[in-house]
């Protein structure tokens, strides 16, 4: 049996558990599961069944900090109506048991109202903490970040610093990276845990410590966190605010939601699909929807551009008929290729790997490539040509479908530089953008080759 079915027979054992209140069994069966597992189940009851109590009975069940746990694992919205169905003083303890970063994402989640409630009844340093990490703007480093580190002062002993390690540890989001600070909590640089432990017990960790850190601001996007992450393979970066103190960390975990999240916002923005505020299969349908209509009813108006220069060939159509049957062919192979290119460009553009620099380099090697594309499908689609309509169509459609093909493939490398050079996301050039552009041009493209060659027969 594999590991999803496995997983699937647990859920619905437990939660048929669950519907008929056997305890016992829900003891025996609850370590077995994952705390991602656990939220997987509370979000199938909240969406399928919205049956909060059941929910609640659930939670009941668990100690107080695989609670917290599980409840970090489920979208906002579950958290939100979680949340709103629990007490003060539970939403506090599950609180008090989340990661820093976990604890402001659903504390922001709140009425204001009902934070201020809970500030009121935490402690000092805790309240602090969490009003700081909770005030940064969405979508920035600081939003992501968790303050849960260990950070050891400059000037300690490798002895004294693993006292400090066994002394804030058990509260560390990740132990295997250390942050060494001065004396006004600036970052002077890190260390492994590993360094630390093979090290001379009376050796200064100024000597031993790495001072030339990776690190961002508290202000940086996270999209660049996160690349940052992934290019220095880190399994934390630390965050500082404009004065260089040590303010939290992002962890490797977090940077990949964040790489994920980012990259399902450029998919859905390349197939023309606002952002969704959740997955497919929970945003509600008048959403998706609304989502969806903006530019497919901009593309249907810009399709009309491609009937009007039809319209204008007409008498050209009406002199060779076999000019339509490859009308399709030619902008479709000309819509491809520009696909194909504005997808590489956007994703070379997310990645880092491509930058507003290289412009004219890539144009060079676009041109190139594209010419030696449309060129192998001239050659491809000559010979279909001269059966439909005789040499002087082949002709006609061997050379549209270079310079379609050329066009393009250029028009859809060069419009991510052009939307990023204005302040756009250059993800907007999406593949119905590019393919709708493309039709109506090589419309006029395809028929401007065809009268100037017909007619000169």
């Amino acid at each position: 049996m594999s590991l999803n079915e496995t997983l699937q027979d647990q859920k619905d054992t437990l939660l048929e558990a669950l519907h008929n209140e056997e305890n016992e069994r829900l003891d025996e069966l609850l370590p077995e599961l994952r705390a991602a597992d656990l939220a997987e189940i509370l979000e199938e009851i909240v969406e399928e069944e919205a049956n909060i109590p059941l929910v609640l009975r659930l939670l009941d069940c668990l100690p107080i900090e695989r609670r917290a746990n599980v409840l970090g694992y489920l979208p906002g919205d579950e958290q939100l109506e979680i949340a709103e169905a629990i007490s003060d003083d539970m939403l506090l303890s599950i609180l008090e048991e989340m990661g820093s970063d976990e604890r402001a994402d659903l504390f922001n989640l709140l009425g204001e109202d009902r934070r201020e409630t809970l500030l009121r009844r935490m402690a000092r340093q805790e309240r602090e903490d969490l009003k700081r990490l909770a005030s940064y703007e969405e979508g920035t480093a600081g939003a992501i970040m968790t303050s849960d580190y260990v950070a050891i002062p400059s000037g300690m002993t490798v002895s004294q610093a693993m006292m400090r390690v066994r002394q804030t540890a058990p509260d560390a989001e990740t132990v295997y990276q250390l942050y060494i600070i001065d004396s006004d909590g600036r970052l002077a640089g890190t260390m492994s845990l590993r360094q630390l432990m093979v090290a001379r017990p009376g050796a200064q960790v100024d000597d031993l410590m790495i001072k030339d850190v990776i690190s961002t601001q508290v202000d940086e996007e996270q999209e660049e966190v996160a690349r940052l992450i992934s290019r220095y393979d880190l399994l934390a970066m630390p965050v500082t605010d404009h004065d260089e103190r040590l303010v939290g960390i992002v962890t490797h975990d977090d940077a990949m939601d964040v790489a994920e999240s980012e990259a399902t916002e450029d998919f859905h923005k390349g197939m023309s699909i606002g952002q969704l505020e959740d997955g497919v299969s929970r945003v509600p349908i008048w959403s998706l929807y609304r989502k969806r209509v903006t530019w497919l009813v901009l593309l249907v108006f810009a399709n009309l551009f491609s009937g009007a220069g039809i319209a204008y060939f007409e008498d050209t159509i009406a002199a060779q008929v076999a000019l339509v049957f490859f009308l399709p062919l030619l902008i479709g192979s000309g819509g491809n290729a520009g696909a194909q290119a504005a997808t590489l460009m956007v994703r070379g553009m997310a990645t880092g790997d491509v930058g507003v620099k290289d412009w004219s380099k890539l144009l060079g090697r676009e041109l190139l490539v594209a010419g030696a594309l449309g060129l192998t499908m001239a050659l491809a689609v000559a010979p279909i040509g001269v059966m439909r309509g005789g040499e002087a169509v082949a002709m006609v459609v061997a050379m549209s479908m270079v310079t379609i093909v050329l066009f393009g493939s250029l028009l859809g490398m060069c419009l991510p530089f052009v939307l990023n050079r204005v302040g756009w996301d250059p993800a907007t050039a999406s593949a119905p953008l590019v393919t709708t552009v493309i039709d109506a041009c090589g419309v006029v493209i395809y028929f401007s080759i065809a009268t100037a060659i017909l007619t000169g027969l």
